[in-house]
């Protein structure tokens, strides 16, 4: 009964990640959009002190950027929003699967042969290079140096 009861609850984690409620109010709760497209109007267009329009040309200019940017962005996101959510699945989809499928499994393989290279390597080392700067080693060690100070 507990096998079945935990079995039930995978099903349903498993079922949840891809049918999980996403938050309506809260779109961006990673704030991965959060310096790059807070455009208002006040960012775009600014009148310097002296050089003001009419105040009812301002008041319309204002209104006509704001809902013209807010229909705007709702149009083009209910006819290019799908299609293109679309594309970025499979891309992201395509990059999981080259990196599952072909990254990775060169990367060990690369780590398996260059473990065989390295031992090769060690050995001409410890063959060549040892003798050498031991022999170097006791050349120089009997040398010595005095420090005097000359007045």
């Amino acid at each position: 009964m507990a096998e079945e009861q935990t079995e039930l609850e995978e099903r349903i984690i498993i079922k949840d990640q891809h049918t999980k409620e996403i938050d309506l109010v809260n779109r961006d709760p990673k704030h991965i959009n959060e310096d790059v497209v807070k455009v208002d109007f006040e960012d775009v267009i600014a009148e310097p002190v002296g050089t003001y329009s009419f105040d009812g040309v301002w008041k319309a200019s204002y209104t006509t950027f704001t809902v013209s940017k807010y229909w705007c962005y709702r149009l083009l996101s209910a006819i290019l929003g799908i299609p293109l959510a679309v594309i970025w699945g499979f891309i992201f989809a395509l990059i999981s699967f080259c990196h599952i499928w072909a990254v990775v499994p060169c990367i060990k393989s690369y780590l398996i042969e260059i473990q065989c290279v390295s031992r090769i390597y060690s050995l001409c080392i410890h063959t060549f290079c040892d003798p050498l700067f031991e022999a170097l080693s006791k050349i120089c060690s009997n040398i010595r140096v005095a420090l005097r100070k000359e007045i």
